[in-house]
């Protein structure tokens, strides 16, 4: 018999509680889809692609402006557990933010394994700090400044929220031990220390600015606990949290209610914004 690995779960049984591509059927034609879509967002007049915040050849964020003055900026971390895709596959999720009035930024940053999970959390927490330092001079990020991210680009908006007014969290992992114990660490090579300094429900802050938790009820059930686990930490820890459950959408069907300008994931996103003082 299989060893017990985590929760109950064997080796092989863990790994399938976190493959949400083989557990979301159409999950490469979506992948395909989205970067298609996305080709249109890119080329959208006034785009600023491949803007470099640091040294590497991922460290590159591309604008899409709105066109409207002081505009609030949504920032976008991408997923695909820090070792897969980029922001050009999931430039339309840009779309219902455009539309009501956001300038967008997609963030790259160096998948794994040619840079380890705490270089990525510091690639992000650098690619937030020049938006900050430098998006004024290109006409963004002096107003609002929401961050969001779906899947490990959720757990890195977890990671980098300090540097932003709100944030929307989407199908994340904020535990990382059964990454560490699973076929993510193939390639990631996770410590135990590094997942313990690195896993957000293991280091809340005193204090952070609001963030959604948002998870599909038709996602693998590993990935709907994290997000409950993790909004529930941080309101016992009293830091402003809303757990954001959308009935029957999967791991990758969710992303739709953010390209929609009428999904409920564009939705929160104005009212976090207008909550933003």
């Amino acid at each position: 018999m299989d060893p017990i690995v985590y929760r109950g779960m064997t080796r092989s049984e863990l790994d399938a509680a976190y493959n949400n591509g083989a557990a979301v059927k159409n999950s490469e034609q979506k992948l395909a889809e989205w970067t298609a879509r996305g080709a249109a967002t890119r080329a959208r007049r006034g785009a600023l692609l491949d803007l470099a915040y640091g040294p590497r050849p991922r460290n590159k964020i591309d604008i899409v402006p709105c066109g409207r003055s002081r505009a609030p900026l949504f920032a976008f971390i991408h997923g695909g557990y820090w070792q897969r895709n980029s922001k050009e596959v999931f430039a339309c999720m840009a779309e219902g933010p455009l539309a009501h009035g956001f300038d967008a930024a997609l963030i790259g940053y160096t998948l794994a394994p040619d840079a380890s999970l705490t270089e990525i959390v510091g690639e992000a927490r650098a690619a937030l700090r020049w938006l900050r330092a430098k998006g004024a001079a290109l006409g963004v990020a002096s107003g609002k400044f929401v961050l969001c991210g779906w899947s490990a680009g959720a757990h890195l908006t977890a990671m980098a929220l300090a540097d932003a007014d709100a944030g929307l969290a989407i199908s994340g992992l904020y535990e990382l031990e059964p990454c560490r114990l699973n076929y993510v660490n193939d390639k990631l090579k996770l410590t135990p220390d590094e997942q313990l300094a690195l896993s957000p429900i293991r280091i809340l802050p005193a204090a952070s600015p609001p963030l959604v938790v948002a998870f599909g009820t038709g996602e693998l059930p590993e990935m709907q606990r994290q997000s409950r686990d993790y909004a529930a930490a941080r309101r016992v820890a009293k830091l402003p949290t809303q757990q954001l459950p959308l009935a029957g959408h999967d791991h990758y069907s969710i992303l739709e209610q953010l390209a929609d300008p009428d999904g409920a994931l564009m939705r929160c996103l104005v009212e976090l914004t207008d909550q933003i003082k």
